[in-house]
């Protein structure tokens, strides 16, 4: 594993078929690269709900939003590769 703390965080909620999805995605990508992932739930902060509402899932790398709804795993490559 690179580092101490996981480069990618996977913002969801439970029962969304597209967090799923993307959990799907993020792992397969992580799990090739050597990298690490952390999911955090929505609904446990309400300012995280104000924030992302209906576009989850919502992916971040290294500290900054990278995609919403759908994980590209070429794009999320490339991200990590940085």
């Amino acid at each position: 594993m690179s580092g101490t703390s996981p480069r990618v965080t996977l913002y969801s909620r439970p029962g969304c078929h597209l967090c799923d999805d993307a959990r799907v995605v993020v792992e397969a990508v992580c799990a090739e690269l050597g990298e690490s992932f952390t999911e955090v739930s929505i609904d446990d902060d309400p300012e995280l709900t104000r924030r992302f509402g209906e576009e989850i899932p919502v992916t971040f790398v290294d500290g900054r939003q990278h995609d919403f709804w759908r994980v590209d795993a070429t794009r999320l490559r490339v991200a990590l590769a940085r």
